[in-house]
């Protein structure tokens, strides 16, 4: 993606869907020519390669099979985006709350903001009040916490969970693209952070126009300290819903309601991954 001043020459959203297409096609692509290739190395006889093939088939079946809250990766297995230490510091404006929400949201507790997609806007409240969502450089002083949109860093991160504080500008990238972002306090119990890593995968890959991203647009990682607002944030561009609990019934209507949504966020079909791993990261357990 390019700076702020070619941000006019962004693709429509029409193209950006034809461009996911294309690259769901080409990996669909890419795994019938890996199931070739496994078929002529059977057919052919692999001997003693091919039965240590057959163990490493069968550890992958059972770890899909097992559930997800006592299959997800180690901590160590993480790289943390990079973190934005050059540049100078952009602070950002007070965001303005539309009040009151809009009804038709239907999420008891959520916060509203007044947001603009591209190019139009997206929900209630003037244009000069709205988030930005312009490319910066540097730090970003952020006026929500945790951020709820806003001017972010031109490069997003690999969305997923990661055990250790992200890069806001890096996560505010990600909201732009239709992700939802669940920050808790770090003094949070072990068993809800369990409970809020169960969560987020067994949610499914968001669907553009019929077509799987294989990808799920959900970002979870604890914030730096406890000055959080409440133990468990939800934020998706625009919107904000805090929890005390981890199994909250509105989590799961949150992410229906906001997850990968062409109405409210700026950018519905642009990835959520596909960042070098020196930039964007690598979650213990991707989403």
């Amino acid at each position: 993606m390019q700076a702020v001043a070619n941000k006019s020459k962004r693709p429509s959203a029409a193209q950006q869907v034809a461009d996911r297409r294309q690259r769901v096609a080409e990996m669909r692509a890419q795994e019938k020519a890996r199931d070739r290739r496994r078929k002529v190395f059977y057919g052919g006889g692999g001997g003693v390669i091919a039965a240590a093939l057959v163990v490493v088939l069968i550890l992958v079946a059972t770890h899909k099979s097992t559930p997800a809250a006592q299959r997800l990766g180690k901590p160590s297995d993480e790289k943390l985006p990079a973190a934005i230490t050059t540049g100078s510091t952009t602070t950002e404006p007070p965001a303005k709350v539309v009040t009151p929400t809009d009804p038709s949201i239907g999420i008891t507790g959520v916060t509203e903001y007044v947001t603009t997609g591209w190019p139009t806007s997206s929900n209630n409240g003037a244009k000069a009040d709205a988030l930005g969502h312009n490319h910066v450089d540097g730090p970003i002083d952020y006026s929500v916490t945790p951020p709820v949109g806003g001017d972010h860093n031109a490069q997003w991160m690999n969305c997923g969970i990661y055990a250790a504080p992200v890069p806001s500008e890096r996560a505010v990238h990600n909201l732009e693209h239709g992700a939802v972002w669940i920050t808790y306090k770090p003094s949070l119990p072990q068993a809800d952070v369990d409970a809020l890593r169960a969560f987020v995968m067994k949610q499914t890959s968001v669907k553009i126009e019929g077509t799987d991203t294989g990808e799920r647009y959900m970002d979870l990682s604890p914030w730096k300290d406890d000055s959080l607002p409440a133990n468990i944030v939800m934020s998706s561009w625009g919107f904000q819903l805090k929890l005390d609990s981890a199994t909250d019934p509105r989590m799961q209507q949150f992410v229906d309601k906001f997850r990968g949504s062409p109405t409210y966020a700026p950018e519905p079909t642009s990835p959520c991954n596909e960042t070098d791993p020196s930039i964007g990261g690598k979650p213990f357990e991707g989403a």
